[in-house]
């Protein structure tokens, strides 16, 4: 008999933004397979009981190959268990999950998606800023600042990336942000954009770093912090949200 597969959502890691959906299908998982920024407190919610396995994938550190996570999903499901996915975030943004969708497609088990608050949503709303702006940031953009090797991506949308009028949200991108960062000065971008440097976003060690796209690219040069980010730059994270106590 087989199982079922629910995909969830786990938010930035703070349980407090776990959707109802989410908290209830971790409190009936028979197993848990986890990655490591979706570990922690979230992991809280599951079932006592309930077999927890890791399965993260972190740059420069060992990590679960692919099709070895794949395979677990696959092989827990067909011995007729309720199997949680938890991915950071939301699951469909850079989660690799559409490699996942298909290894149980072609092994014809059920599943279910369940989306979570994105990380970008998240640490934007930790730092009081908008992610737009009517007329000066009509638009947004999420990419990858590395590859499957961890060096930034060929074929990168330079113009778009440049687009003084949009707010660029970086996933994966402390080692290659200088590289970036010149390729958008070379297309015209101001040094001068605002950039936000959003680390542990959820977490107790959550930190939040306002800069220019320069300066963080010279920072970051010589960083050696290992605490996962997300980088957002354009004309919005520069932003000073007003402080509710002024208004009371």
């Amino acid at each position: 008999m087989s199982g079922f597969v629910s995909f969830v959502s786990s938010g930035p890691g703070d349980p407090e933004l776990l959707t109802l959906k989410a908290a209830d299908r971790l409190a009936r998982a028979d197993v848990v397979l986890f990655d490591d920024l979706a570990s922690g407190p979230v992991l809280g919610h599951a079932r006592p009981g309930a077999e927890l396995i890791a399965v993260g994938k972190r740059a420069g550190k060992p990590s679960a190959k692919q099709d070895h996570v794949n395979q677990l999903l696959v092989e827990h499901a067909q011995r007729g268990l309720r199997v949680v996915r938890l991915k950071s975030g939301d699951c469909g943004i850079f989660g690799r999950l559409e490699e996942e969708l298909t290894a149980l497609a072609e092994a014809r088990i059920a599943h279910e998606i369940i989306p979570g608050v994105p990380s970008a949503c998240a640490a934007a709303a930790a730092a009081g800023l908008p992610l737009t702006r009517r007329l000066t940031a009509r638009r947004v953009q999420f990419i990858t600042g590395a590859d499957v090797t961890g060096d930034l991506p060929e074929g990168l949308n330079w113009p778009a990336l440049a687009d003084p009028g949009a707010t660029t949200v970086v996933f994966m991108g402390k080692r290659t942000f200088p590289r970036l960062v010149a390729g958008l000065i070379g297309q015209g971008l101001s040094p001068d954009t605002p950039a936000l440097l959003a680390e542990a976003v959820g977490h107790p060690a959550q930190r939040l770093c306002s800069s220019t796209i320069a300066a963080l690219a010279a920072d970051l040069a010589q960083s050696r912090s290992e605490q996962p980010a997300l980088i957002l730059y354009g004309p919005l994270a520069g932003f000073e949200a007003p402080d509710a106590a002024d208004d009371a």
